[in-house]
């Protein structure tokens, strides 16, 4: 009797082991490459002990060693280790279509970076969007990768959200519906002359494809969220007192500067995105610079900009439309924005202080590339006021604050172009203001979350 319990006992724990590791899907079995295939470059994958390792090689782009099957909704787990001085990922709801850049590996991408950048675990858009959550958002994520070690990885991709982890440490939480499923492969980014032979290896590598929810981790409100979804409120920004500042389809909420109604011309709305049409490169002399009809006064703004080649324009705040009613800009204090490398106008001013991020014409920004500027794909502003105190962030870096309303700021202001707009950028509130400054430039994703 006693045998046929414990028999009884054994069997039930099997089967409620069998029932847990059923949950999970070896995507590598140790011994081959099976289930997989190589796309795009040359470089090498092998199986060494049971992990699979890929070898650099000059002269080829950059090679992805794919799974045959797709993936929706999973949780996948791994672990990797890379050689100093190489660059790789593994990418996740990714696809190589023909009609795509010919078959070029395209998706997220979680980043391993043993750079002393150290954004492992940060998310790249590969071939399309590049950088989309930065680890300059995410200071301590930094820390968690261990160079020349097996590290942790973890992906949870669950609906719209994507979230990474390293060594249990979050790093990225994404909102985005670009790709809802995709292949998951491994890369071997292109290399230089000199950088032959390098080495990245993965092992134990499962994915989870059930059960989702009761296998997510629960929100860590620590880690910031970015939404990529233009437009759009996540639930979290919602409950956090978000709002837009523009719709994504009308001109609700915005005016010209010298008019009570929006521009008949120099501005178009499409596809979600508010444009400034490229005129003549003049400072507000074609549609005009647009103001908020709302007045705001403590906030934190963020703004999407996407420019051109050469491109000028600005996000400006404390706008008072009353106090230029003549040619060019309304008054206020400006969030440059700027083709440094294009426009003539980067290299005017003191010290930097016309440069992109800089408070116009006051202050450079500091530590600017840290915030992995990107020309060509949208990039995000954020300025935060809180009385007298003010902040400019690109990309989740800081690169300026100050304070204003004090005789430093007033003597400051003395030697600027503003010298003769009396009390410049010491009003207690003022409009938000887009600059048409005759070049192309785009906004979207316009939001705002006042602060008292």
């Amino acid at each position: 009797m006693k045998k046929t319990i414990i028999l009884s006992l054994l069997v039930c724990m099997t089967l409620g082991l069998s029932a847990q590791d059923t949950q999970w899907e070896s995507l590598f079995n140790g011994k081959n490459l099976k289930n997989w295939k190589k796309l795009n470059g040359d470089a090498e994958f092998k199986v060494q002990d049971g992990t699979i390792v890929g070898i650099s090689k000059s002269g080829t782009p950059n090679t992805f060693l794919a799974t045959k099957k797709y993936y929706g909704d999973f949780i996948l787990e791994f672990e990797f280790k890379i050689e100093s001085g190489l660059n790789s990922g593994v990418q996740f709801r990714s696809e190589s279509l023909k009609e795509y850049q010919n078959g070029r590996v395209h998706g997220y991408q979680y980043e391993i970076d043993s750079s002393p950048r150290a954004w492992s675990g940060g998310i790249y858009d590969e071939a399309r969007r590049a950088w989309i959550y930065r680890l300059t958002a995410n200071p301590p994520a930094r820390k968690a990768f261990k160079s020349n070690e097996w590290n942790r990885g973890r992906i949870e991709a669950i609906g719209n959200s994507i979230r990474t982890w390293v060594n249990g440490i979050e790093c990225a939480n994404i909102i985005d519906d670009v790709s809802p499923s995709g292949f998951i492969a491994l890369q071997v980014h292109e290399v230089g002359k000199n950088e032959d032979g390098k080495t990245v290896a993965w092992r134990n590598i499962r994915i989870c494809t059930t059960d989702l929810e009761k296998n997510r981790t629960p929100e860590n409100m620590a880690v910031p969220e970015i939404n990529l979804i233009p437009n759009t409120l996540s639930d979290r920004e919602k409950r956090e007192g978000w709002k837009l500042l523009w719709d994504g389809k009308t001109t609700d909420g915005w005016r010209s500067a010298k008019e009570t109604g929006f521009p008949k011309k120099g501005w178009t709305i499409e596809d979600g995105e508010l444009k400034v049409v490229k005129s003549e490169g003049k400072e507000s002399a074609n549609g005009g610079d647009i103001i908020t009809k709302d007045k705001y006064k403590n906030f934190i703004l963020k703004v999407d900009f996407k420019i051109t080649t050469g491109a000028n324009s600005g996000i400006k705040y404390f706008v008072d439309p009353d106090l230029n009613k003549g040619a060019g800009s309304a008054i206020g204090c400006e969030f440059q924005i700027l083709d440094d490398k294009n426009h003539p106008d980067a290299k005017l001013g003191v010290k930097g202080n016309r440069k992109l991020g800089s408070l116009y014409d006051l202050i450079p920004p500091y530590k600017i590339s840290e915030a992995n500027f990107q020309k060509g794909t949208y990039n995000t502003a954020m300025i935060v006021v809180n009385g007298d105190k003010v902040e400019h962030w690109l990309n989740g870096k800081k690169i300026v604050d100050y304070e204003r309303n004090n005789q430093m700021w007033n003597a400051l202001v003395a030697y600027s172009k503003y010298k003769n707009w009396p009390d410049f950028g010491n009003l207690k509130e003022g409009h938000i203001l887009l600059q048409d400054h005759g070049d192309a430039v785009s906004f979207k994703s316009i939001k705002i979350k006042v602060l008292d």
